[in-house]
């Protein structure tokens, strides 16, 4: 076997193992959502109790993405990989063996560990094993499955629940896991950060910040946005993120360099990141119980109509990643979000408690193509924009932004939704969920504006001119 065909060989490899990975993490954020009145009959518990078998992953998953893309950057990302998947698919078994709710509350605090860890190194690994000229149709496979989880979330909880059992949501896990652990040891190369010692003090202050921050955004819509533990988490959280970024523009060797901010396509597309899944996310929650409450449907009729939408990315993505490699990725990203944000004011404007399928299929297909458009060409931007060594943790830092994002769409889209309407009838719902998703597309249209204040750069790719080194761009540089 020729080097070229063994090297294309291990990058498909790769592309394959942590899309999988990077597929069962993304999918747990969501697919709890329309199996919990069939845990609460089994299980028991109180409101609050439900609310936190979906917080406890995203609180865990969100507060240690960075302290995990760190780790696998000191002691080998492909050993941490591998150990975060092995917590996660032993915590997914936990899960479904659950006796009782508290049980089930903690086994998804450990999972969310487990997917900090693994998550972030994924598109680290993918990025060493993949030619630079072919990262972008890499990328776009890896995102449109990753978008497919985020948004299929729902449906996949709905049907296991619906048609088989509410523990298969979590036994789904424990194959593919065990599958991905050998062929992770097999077939993925070892690589390291920068060797830097573990960053104590910074990661303390990250992990810490993050934590206040997530718990006041989950628990903001149950229990009050002036109430004590909310307003402690938020303001608390805020201090010490403020105290990280101090300490890290003085520490010898910080966890997250602030210098990566100073390039304006790492500051960009992180601010698009956090903005597009502030979007996405709240919209979804919204939609997925808008579509059984209202109009009906089961929870498997609901995600197969949410399709043009949830499985679109599967078609787009990967045309994005190509794009992205000939015009880069910032026109790419940018029309993307516009569009993203256009399906869902289209929505805001058509949705009535009686609203035809064909009335909301345009909304639902525009939506779907922004998001392909989005998911690929983003995760170029984000590993281009640093160096290679500080991949890892710029990974990390991304991920941890768009969670906290995702957290803060359902808070604030939630929010609106209580105080302009309610559950209390089909029309009370739409007059709530209006002005909410009005709200997601504000954000996501941001999103797209500040997308495009990030650098134009020239495309890689066997048709790119070769530039003399002193006039080769330098805009993926970190100064």
């Amino acid at each position: 076997m020729s080097p070229h065909t063994e090297r294309r060989g291990g990058a498909a490899w790769a592309l394959v193992i942590t899309s999988v990975a990077g597929f069962m993490a993304a999918l747990d954020n969501l697919v709890v959502t329309t199996a919990l009145p069939s845990i609460r009959e089994d299980l028991g518990g109180a409101l609050h109790d439900l609310e936190w078998t979906v917080s406890a992953y995203t609180l865990t998953f969100a507060v240690l993405l960075m302290f995990g893309a760190a780790l696998g950057d000191r002691f080998g990302r492909r050993r941490l990989f591998m150990a975060g998947l092995a917590v996660f698919t032993a915590s997914s078994a936990a899960a479904a063996l659950a006796p009782g709710i508290d049980a089930l509350i903690a086994a998804r605090a450990v999972q969310g560990a487990g997917a900090a860890v693994m998550m972030p190194l994924t598109l680290t690994l993918l990025t060493a094993a993949v030619p630079e000229a072919r990262r972008g149709a890499a990328y776009g496979i890896w995102g449109a499955v990753n978008g497919l989880a985020v948004a299929s979330g729902p449906l996949v909880g709905g049907s296991l629940t619906e048609h088989i059992a509410w523990e298969w949501i979590f036994w789904l896990n424990v194959p593919l896991g065990l599958a991905l652990i050998p062929l992770a040891r097999l077939r993925l190369a070892e690589s390291y950060g920068t060797g830097a010692p573990l960053d104590v003090p910074g990661t303390l202050l990250a992990s810490s910040g993050l934590f206040g921050i997530v718990y006041g955004l989950v628990r903001g819509p149950a229990d009050g946005w002036t109430g004590p533990a909310v307003l402690t988490g938020l303001f608390a959280g805020t201090a010490l993120l403020v105290g990280f970024v101090l300490y890290s523009t003085r520490a010898r060797n910080p966890m997250l360099p602030m210098r990566l901010f100073r390039s304006r396509a790492f500051a960009g597309i992180n601010a698009a990141s956090l903005l597009m899944f502030f979007g996405m996310f709240g919209s979804i929650f919204l939609l997925a119980q808008f579509l059984q409450n209202v109009l009906g449907y089961s929870p498997t009729e609901a995600g197969l109509r949410m399709l043009p939408w949830t499985g679109m990315p599967m078609l787009v993505a990967p045309v994005a990643g190509i794009l992205s490699d000939r015009i880069g990725g910032r026109p790419v990203v940018a029309a993307g979000l516009f569009l993203q944000s256009l399906g869902l004011g289209y929505f805001a404007v058509v949705v009535t408690t009686d609203v035809s399928y064909a009335a909301q299929l345009p909304a639902l297909v525009i939506s779907g193509v922004g998001m392909g458009l989005f998911f690929a060409p983003a995760a170029n931007l984000v590993m281009s924009s640093v160096r290679k060594t500080e991949q890892g943790i710029a990974s990390g830092a991304n991920n941890a932004l768009r969670e906290v994002g995702g957290a803060l769409g359902i808070a604030v889209m939630a929010s609106i939704f209580a105080a302009r309407g309610g559950y209390e009838s089909g029309q009370t719902f739409v007059d709530g969920m209006r002005p909410a998703l009005v709200a997601g597309s504000a954000a996501v249209a941001l999103a797209g504006v500040a997308a495009l204040l990030i650098p134009a750069r020239r495309p890689v790719g066997p048709a790119a001119p070769p530039a003399a080194p002193a006039a080769a761009p330098v805009l993926d540089k970190v100064p």
